[in-house]
């Protein structure tokens, strides 16, 4: 209904702090207490921002928009529709958008979590007809049905690194399928406690007439890798985004945020611009505002740029290094919501209690752009 233009009121009945911390752009605050007397001003409220339109109520889990809809139908109003599931379910919606290449049986499919702007990737080849998943989150079927649909077998699964504002489905995805599972080979730095198979600096994934190679990028974090598919494309995880480059203090600390710029420095300058322009940059995210819009792109475009593009339009890559570190360390965007408990769960150290949790701690956008 939101791409189709659609005319509709969308209200979101949720307490005004929810409201005011993540929302669908263009929804209207009505805070509903079940419990609560529906009064005259939330009548008034409705009609002002309809305008006779058709309503549809959202709230966190469908618990409050559903009796929210039925007061509505039972004052009169016979156009109401309940989003089942929520901002809970709105989450977890995927658009997968595939990206042009060169080589003809190479395939590269960019997964986008819309809400929360985190973008994952079925990298495969045609003539192997396997392929590998990188970034995947926790919604493990939507990579399975990507890869299916495009004629592949998921052969390996790798994250780039230990994520901080998301679960991870890569172990789990690798589990499910009973195939490798890869991180940079110093995420034994990090205390990760389960089994991995690391990926050494050059080293590379071959299938059949498609290369897959890891590119060492610390910075953002200290195992963080890239990958450089076939030399068109290099997979950039959370050293390099279309619209910013990645914070370091979610693991340096605050005290050694500098230390972290220094290396998301060098790996940006002596790794990454040290590739052709044409290389086409994909990022692990899309920086999504509190209204869920993106930064930069719109859900179901790819979001990627050639790197000569970044090169001359994006400010912090044209930075000298102490401008840039300076930049980094005194501009901390807010931190991202649980992401020490999320760090938990990417490590092993404590497993999510139970799915309940492990969607409270996920909800809301990604934070992890300088």
């Amino acid at each position: 209904m939101i791409d189709s233009d659609e005319s509709f009121t969308l209200v979101d009945t949720r307490p005004e702090d929810s409201y005011e911390g993540w929302r669908i752009h263009g929804a209207e605050n009505v805070p509903f207490d079940p419990h609560n007397e529906f009064d005259d001003e939330k009548i008034e409220r409705i009609e002002a921002a309809s305008n006779g339109d058709s309503i549809v109520a959202i709230c966190g889990k469908g618990l409050t928009s559903t009796p929210f809809g039925f007061e509505l139908e039972q004052r009169g109003y016979d156009d109401v529709a309940v989003v089942k599931g929520g901002m809970e379910d709105w989450s977890k919606v995927y658009e997968v958008v595939p990206v042009e290449t060169a080589n003809e049986d190479l395939v590269v499919l960019q997964l986008q979590r819309r809400a929360k702007g985190c973008l994952g990737y079925v990298v495969g080849s045609t003539a192997a007809e396997s392929a590998v998943v990188v970034d995947p989150t926790r919604q493990t079927d939507q990579f399975k049905i990507a890869a299916e649909e495009a004629g592949l077998t998921i052969e390996r699964v790798l994250d780039t690194h230990v994520h901080a504002d998301h679960i991870s489905g890569g172990r789990k995805l690798a589990t499910e399928l009973d195939v490798p599972y890869h991180l940079g080979e110093r995420a034994s730095e990090r205390g990760v406690e389960y089994d991995y198979e690391p990926l050494a600096d050059g080293e590379t994934i071959v299938l059949d007439d498609v290369e897959i190679e890891t590119l060492q990028t610390p910075g953002h974090t200290t195992e963080m890798v890239n990958s450089l598919v076939d030399g068109e494309a290099l997979l950039t995880g959370d050293t390099l985004f279309v619209e910013s480059v990645g914070r370091t203090e979610l693991q340096f600390g605050d005290e050694d945020a500098a230390n972290g710029a220094e290396l998301l420095y060098e790996s940006i300058h002596d790794t990454v611009l040290e590739l052709p322009d044409e290389t086409r940059i994909l990022p692990g995210h899309v920086s999504v505002t509190a209204e869920n819009r993106y930064e930069v792109g719109s859900p179901g475009e790819l979001i990627g740029a050639r790197l000569g593009d970044l090169r001359d339009d994006l400010e912090l890559i044209g930075l000298d290094e102490d401008e840039f570190v300076d930049r980094i360390v005194e501009n901390d965007p807010e931190k991202p919501p649980n992401y020490e408990r999320v760090l938990e769960i990417n490590t092993g150290t404590e497993p999510p209690e139970d799915e309940s949790e492990a969607t409270e701690l996920e909800l809301g956008p990604n934070n992890c752009a300088a």
